[in-house]
């Protein structure tokens, strides 16, 4: 599944206060949102998952966060860098931009 042009130009406008440091490009049929070169956030479809690292995880789980996931013969995998943004953030432009920098912060 691609990247919603309708969500990704709406998360455009959400991390533009983080600057011209932000810029996005294709990334496995999504949009991959980078700060500095660095992936912070990925959008497939119309779900925004965010960078995380050990010190942010439990924080997302706790939110009710999962992290990406896609099927293989094999089985599910789980790829744990990338969780779902929290729900509330949607509805939340200031709290977007915190957890934007947790994870600015966890790709670095």
């Amino acid at each position: 599944m691609g990247a919603s042009a309708e969500f990704v130009s709406w998360m455009r406008e959400q991390f533009a206060p983080l600057g011209a440091a932000v810029s996005d490009s294709t990334f496995f049929g999504g949009r991959a949102f980078k700060y500095h070169g660095q992936q912070f956030a990925w959008v497939i479809g119309s779900t925004l998952y965010l960078r995380v690292g050990d010190a942010t995880r439990a924080e997302f789980e706790a939110e009710g966060a999962a992290p990406f996931s896609y099927e293989t013969k094999k089985g599910t995998v789980l790829v744990r860098k990338f969780y779902t943004a929290p729900e509330f953030l949607l509805d939340d432009p200031e709290q977007m931009l915190v957890w934007a920098r947790k994870a600015i912060a966890a790709a670095e």
